[in-house]
């Protein structure tokens, strides 16, 4: 079992930058790829990033390549989500995922999911 708890949401202005953090529990940390998905409001959860169990692969959706950066300490059981120059079309919920090692952008390859962290850019 993993728990996973967002936090670093909020609200900020157009071309502004955000980090978000995953902490989890569980001593398995290291084993999971992790995930970063968002809910846009009227939307369907998307993906976002994601990145393998030992933090030597990175995969981005193209609509925030070049923009977010995902990274994982191990050691501290959590992930982060990076977000520069964000604007408007970034604001939605937030969510960490932790999936099998082969997890890259399906939602259904991620079986642990956190409540969410919402972020809000202003334009």
């Amino acid at each position: 079992q993993v728990q996973l708890v967002e936090s670093g949401g909020g609200l900020v202005q157009a071309g502004g930058s955000l980090r978000l953090s995953c902490a989890a529990s569980g001593r398995t940390f290291s084993t999971y790829a992790m995930g970063w998905f968002r809910q846009a409001p009227g939307k369907g959860r998307e993906f976002v990033a994601s990145i393998s169990s030992r933090g030597s692969y990175t995969y981005y959706a193209d609509s925030v390549k070049g923009r977010f950066t995902i990274s994982r300490d191990n050691a501290k059981k959590t992930v982060y989500l990076q977000m520069n120059s964000l604007n408007p079309e970034d604001t939605a919920v937030y969510y960490c995922a932790a999936g099998s090692s082969y997890a890259l952008n399906r939602q259904r390859d991620y079986d642990y999911w956190g409540q969410g962290t919402q972020v809000t850019v202003s334009s």
